[in-house]
């Protein structure tokens, strides 16, 4: 194996030129250097990779098969390069998300739109999880962001930045109106039929928590594996929903769902950007991590 493989850069434009001068031409170095190269990866071969005919340089049969090899690996060196500079102006890569139904919906849609018309040629895949499967895919590099929702466990290896707050409502169509305008104890919800999300979200779980901490068990009538399908559920008057009140603002600014009020204020949260304490992996990720900081202050 020959140490120095800049004698076979030389070898590679030597061939492909047929020509010592025009080696040098597109090296930018002299003449003689090109042949003392060549003559050193000769004598480190023990074979004779070039003769001289009238109009430069020729192969030899073992120089050609050389070539063969190297003219391979080095084009595919060049091919990389290229794709790298690509990637570098953010002509082409990848960007992997990975985001709630509510922070794709509220937070993340309208940037990845404006992600997408400045760089088209970046194919970004959003994985689509409750907030805790979202942090363990970042945990285990399956993706560069999280768009999450507090409460959540936070780690020294998470970099976390607050974007956003939400509020928490129970809402109720016109089945419940005498609860409207009403100041009501949270105990009141214990009576009602409550519609809430399945699973382990961090939005039932702040919820419950919220709840028991003031002494209050919800038994619900209905658990739903979206938020949206809540709202839909409270819109035919089948129970009280407990959701994020994006998801119902339309409903409650035409009149169709009303706010259930209480006596007790619940706590807003967060929606936030998390990536890995050392920082995006890509060009691609660090981009979109200079777009949420430049929202950030806005």
């Amino acid at each position: 194996m020959v140490g120095n493989l800049e004698y076979y850069k030389v070898f590679y434009y030597a061939a492909k030129n047929g020509s010592l001068t025009g080696a040098a031409a597109e090296l930018s170095v002299s003449q003689p250097a090109v042949s003392q190269a060549l003559k050193q990866l000769e004598n480190a071969l023990s074979a004779k990779l070039f003769v001289r005919v009238p109009r430069g340089i020729r192969l030899t049969a073992e120089g050609q098969a050389l070539y063969t090899y190297v003219k391979a690996g080095y084009e595919q060196i060049m091919f990389g390069e290229r794709k790298l500079s690509s990637m570098l102006q953010l002509d082409y890569g990848e960007l992997k998300i990975g985001a709630s139904d509510m922070t794709l919906k509220y937070y993340l849609l309208p940037m990845l739109q404006e992600y997408h018309e400045r760089f088209p040629g970046i194919k970004v895949t959003v994985t689509n999880a409750p907030t805790p499967e979202t942090l363990n895919l970042l945990r285990q590099g399956e993706i560069e962001f999280g768009v999450v929702s507090t409460p959540f466990a936070e780690q020294s290896k998470l970099h976390v930045i607050p974007v956003r707050e939400i509020e928490d409502v129970f809402v109720a169509g016109r089945k419940f109106m005498q609860y409207k305008n009403h100041m009501l104890e949270l105990q009141e919800l214990e009576k009602l039929p409550i519609i809430c999300l399945e699973g382990s979200t961090s939005t039932k779980s702040y919820m419950d928590e919220f709840l028991k901490q003031n002494g209050v068990e919800l038994h619900p009538e209905f658990a739903l594996a979206t938020s949206d399908m809540i709202v839909q559920f409270a819109l035919r008057n089948l129970g009280v929903g407990s959701v994020v009140r994006d998801f119902a603002r339309e409903y409650l600014e035409d009149g169709r769902l009303f706010e259930l009020r209480f006596n007790q204020m619940i706590p807003k949260r967060k929606i936030c950007v998390v990536t890995d304490a050392g920082g995006p992996a890509s060009k691609a990720a660090e981009e979109f991590l200079g777009m949420v900081h430049g929202l950030e202050g806005v």
